[in-house]
């Protein structure tokens, strides 16, 4: 009988098709997502019945679905480095391996990131609506040039910005739990979260984990007029904080690629000085081409079919 492989992200091969073909060369049965976007629980259950593997997007992964594939599922590999939508413990008892492909997404989110910060900075959305619009609308913004960034979690993707920032001449704070305040650091200044706060001209959270960093005791700690920048989760932001501070004017702009609930339909579509997309910050032709690849090539270890 040959191995069956569940498909689990909407995009997975869409662009490049490599990755799809590594399973099919190594004579796996491959079952595609069926509905074209993330699997709520019922379906992923199941998606999962009668498969050994499953490369996993976003889907939820608890332990009533782990336990629902049980005792077949063997490997799930996901495309992607976060994977709080995976129960550790569930799939441990189990005997199920978990795998994630965490230096995929660093080039592909740093940038996104980037762009948005500048597109944030320079008001480029808002004027260029105003061109469409037949209005010739001229601001200034902010330069990078000296602007102190504060980047919460400095991980992979943290480090990355930091050093896309300071070839900008930014000058560049950390907070990070891992990181005592004051250690020495190349070129960026760790300091305490409250500290940050005061000083930052703008904010990127990087962090991992659901449990909530920037709540109405943090917004009432910044500077009017900050840019906040949330390529990480949704749940690392209180969002009636958010939406008060934009309507105060504490936040004059905001970027979010992760929400509390995707697809996003929330208070924060109203806000024009939000730049929304749509979770979609490693859809570069060359990040997924790495993460989906790594995940299959996860996924074929896990099942003994490559060598460890």
């Amino acid at each position: 009988m040959s191995l069956r492989v569940a498909i689990g992200p909407s995009s997975f091969a869409e662009k490049d098709t490599r990755p799809l073909q590594l399973l099919e060369a190594a004579g796996i049965e491959v079952q595609p997502n069926p509905f074209g976007r993330r699997l709520t629980e019922s379906e992923i259950i199941e998606h999962l019945a009668g498969v050994d593997g499953l490369i996993a997007g976003l889907e939820p992964l608890n332990r009533r679905v782990l336990s629902s594939a049980h005792p077949r599922l063997k490997a799930l590999a996901r495309v992607g480095i976060g994977v709080a939508n995976v129960d550790f413990d569930a799939a441990a008892e189990l005997g199920i391996a978990v795998s994630s492909t965490p230096d995929g997404p660093i080039d592909a989110v740093a940038e996104m990131t980037m762009a948005a910060l500048l597109a944030l900075a320079r008001q480029l959305i808002p004027t260029n609506a105003a061109l469409h619009g037949g209005a010739w609308t001229k601001s200034i913004g902010l330069g990078l040039r000296g602007t102190t960034v504060l980047l919460i979690g400095y991980g992979r993707i943290g480090r990355r910005v930091g050093e896309l920032l300071l070839a900008f001449g930014a000058k560049v704070l950390v907070h990070d739990p891992a990181i005592a305040p004051g250690s020495p650091l190349p070129h960026v200044t760790s300091v305490e979260l409250a500290e940050g706060l005061a000083q930052a001209d703008a904010i990127s959270l990087h962090a991992s984990g659901e449990d909530c960093v920037l709540g109405r005791e943090a917004f009432s700690r910044m500077k009017p007029g900050v840019l906040l920048l949330n390529g990480a989760r949704g749940g690392l932001v209180d969002e009636s904080a958010l939406l008060d501070a934009l309507k105060s004017g504490i936040v004059a702009g905001t970027w979010f690629d992760a929400f509390w609930e995707e697809p996003y339909r929330g208070k924060l579509t109203e806000f024009d000085q939000a730049i929304l997309t749509p979770h979609v910050g490693t859809y570069t032709e060359q990040c997924r081409l790495q993460m989906e690849s790594e995940a299959v090539n996860n996924l074929l270890r896990d099942l003994g079919l490559q060598e460890k």
